[in-house]
């Protein structure tokens, strides 16, 4: 992880490098460089479900397609996570914008990168204006959250968007509501996050959270395991643990997480008659959630918005029953009644009653939970989710002529030369974020 400095210092390629990257260029050096170069751009290093689905593509790319390399926009724990697995990711630690742009400039050119591929908001708006001076050839973003953004910064991504060669977008929800923000003369793909299925198919690591609290071995436990932010809905099922506990007097709740609505949600449980309150447990950040979410009895995902919801995804490969707001892309995720319970956004007795019928069921905790681990094999795996996007990239870098073809067969018909998919390794190897 090395910091980069945020005025440009021409290394040992010298003015060359310090040049605009050509078509000329990109030609010159293919016979003795044929992979591709891309570049995987995040807006912040910290936390979250676009950290996850960027650390995941991250580690699975294949590296004898392409010549991959990494850069955060500052740091946190997802850097410091691929540090650990031994990736280098280099850092632009700048917060003026002018200068972050002026630095990703001159590092696109010096490294010669065929395609810049943001993560995240900041991303999009420092890296498509670097990689336009940089005259990169290929520039994509994938739209990870579904935020309502201020009118300011959604004219900023529309003013930029004609720049870009593709947005991924990980549900047609996401794709019907950046098209509204005015961002619907770009390219889409609509390619759903993926978890990593050999994470999940290990033996479930040991874990004391039961211990730790004192929640009984016995007690339906129901979780949820996000960040603590607003939109993520957890004070509605804060408010419906009263209720809860009425139908499924055993119950627990645990709240794995961290974030800025902490204070509020720790006080909304306090003020609850102390028999609900003490069945609320505050976890804060934990680095053995796939561990817990192997303890849960349902996995709860409260949401106002949202893209796709990974951390659902994750308790249905470890086949645990979901209980999720029917918002954004979760619809796209779930089968109501197969292998999850769709209720309203922001309505605690709508809550209550789904999480008591699985709390008191081991039957239906159990269908459920084998469908929703079917539900991620057959179109959510991590596997599934990189080859798409490398073949987007395919397109892409061979529509810009960044990417060698080799005719074969009758006129017209070509392939792109690309070698045998090596084994990855599973993301278990660190604790997930």
């Amino acid at each position: 992880m090395r910091p980069l400095r945020a005025t440009y210092d021409p290394d040992h390629e010298g003015a060359i490098a310090g040049a605009p990257y050509s078509r000329h260029r990109r030609i010159h050096r293919s016979s003795s460089h044929p992979r591709p170069r891309v570049l995987q751009l995040l807006a912040t290093g910290g936390s979250g479900g676009a950290q996850e689905s960027y650390s995941g593509l991250l580690l699975h790319l294949d590296r004898h397609a392409y010549e991959v390399r990494a850069l955060s926009l500052s740091r946190g724990s997802a850097v410091h996570r691929l540090h650990r697995l031994g990736l280098e990711v280099d850092v632009i630690e700048e917060t003026d914008d002018d200068a972050a742009i002026h630095a990703l400039t001159a590092y696109l050119r010096r490294h010669e990168v065929d395609l810049l591929h943001a993560h995240m908001y900041r991303a999009e708006v420092i890296g498509v204006r670097a990689a336009v001076a940089a005259e990169t050839p290929v520039v994509m973003a994938t739209v990870h959250s579904s935020r309502v953004r201020s009118p300011e910064d959604v004219a900023t991504l529309a003013a930029l968007t004609p720049a870009m060669d593709r947005l991924i977008v990980p549900s047609a929800a996401i794709e019907a509501k950046v098209r509204h923000e005015g961002r619907g003369g770009a390219a889409f793909s609509v390619i759903p996050n993926g978890v990593d299925l050999a994470r999940f198919d290990l033996p479930l690591d040991s874990c004391a959270l039961r211990h730790e609290f004192g929640i009984p071995g016995g007690a339906p436990l129901l979780g949820v395991v996000a960040r603590l932010e607003e939109e993520k809905g957890h004070r509605y099922l804060v408010d419906a643990m009263p209720a809860i506990l009425r139908g499924a007097p055993a119950a627990w709740l645990v709240i794995v997480g961290e974030g800025s609505q902490e204070s509020e949600l720790r006080a909304q449980a306090a003020a609850l008659p102390r028999a609900v309150a003490d069945r609320i447990v505050f976890t804060g950040r934990r680095e053995d959630v796939a561990a817990i979410t192997g303890e849960l009895d349902v996995a709860v995902m409260p949401s106002l918005r949202e893209a796709q919801g990974i951390s659902i995804l994750e308790a249905m490969a470890r086949r645990r029953p979901v209980v999720a707001s029917a918002v954004g892309g979760i619809p796209e995720v779930l089968t109501d009644d197969l292998d999850g319970i769709l209720v309203p956004p922001a309505d605690p007795p709508s809550l209550a009653d789904a999480c008591i019928r699985l709390a008191n069921s081991p039957a239906m905790r159990e269908r459920m939970g084998e469908a929703g681990r079917a539900t991620v094999e057959r179109r959510f795996s991590l596997d599934a989710m990189v080859r798409r996007i490398e073949q987007v990239y395919d397109g892409e870098l061979v529509r810009a002529g960044a990417l060698p073809w080799l005719r074969v067969g009758g006129v017209g018909q070509a392939v792109a030369v690309r070698s045998q998919r090596p084994v990855g390794r599973a993301t278990h190897e660190v604790p997930p974020l």
